[in-house]
């Protein structure tokens, strides 16, 4: 059975929990760098990314999750989650992980008061996916290898590069649990190369 640990510094973390309990696999609440040696898969919440940053920093999860990531052990980045893993963010403030080839604006779609659900066309899924936006990002550019999932009025807001997946939104506020059947498949055919 694949463990998948969610980062619990902030943020959703319990729906999160259950969603990927609801996938078949093993979750663990991540509040300390040692438990990623424990996991097959990450995901990184959403909350507030600056926050999340200053922690992960604090208590030495930067490395830990790089080094993670450097094994192609798959990861996935929700709202801030999705700031955080981002190789450059728009404008003068420094990124904080790094790994992923894109460019993301923080806060994107606006404040709190700016929060707004809509059904989403997502690349390999039949139907439309209801996304709930809360404080978003988007994406504004991504690297060549990157795999565009969706987009709202033109903005990319979900995608794909390797190990890594990226959401603006935020899967967990939902019962459709098709971004986590996604990350699932990511993580086992990730521990079939591991394990070969």
């Amino acid at each position: 059975m694949a463990v998948i640990g969610v980062v619990a510094l902030q943020g959703a973390v319990e729906e999160h929990l259950k969603q990927i309990i609801n996938t078949g696999s093993k979750a663990i609440m991540v509040k300390h760098p040692r438990q990623l040696k424990e996991l097959d898969g990450l995901i990184i919440p959403g909350g507030e990314s600056t926050a999340i940053g200053k922690l992960m920093a604090h208590y030495g999860f930067i490395e830990a999750i790089k080094d993670f990531s450097n094994q192609q052990k798959p990861i996935f980045g929700t709202c801030a989650g999705m700031v955080l893993v981002a190789k450059e963010l728009e404008g003068s403030e420094s990124a904080h992980l790094k790994i992923m080839d894109i460019v993301v604006k923080r806060n994107g779609f606006g404040r709190q008061i700016d929060s707004f659900e809509a059904n989403i066309e997502i690349e390999g899924m039949e139907a439309p996916f209801q996304a709930v936006f809360i404080r978003a990002p988007y994406i504004i550019s991504a690297g060549d290898q990157v795999e565009i999932l969706a987009r709202v009025d033109e903005k990319i807001v979900a995608a794909r590069c390797d190990h890594l997946l990226v959401s603006a939104f935020h899967p967990e506020l939902t019962d459709d649990n098709r971004f986590y059947k996604m990350f699932s498949e990511m993580v086992e055919s990730s521990m079939v190369s591991h394990s070969s």
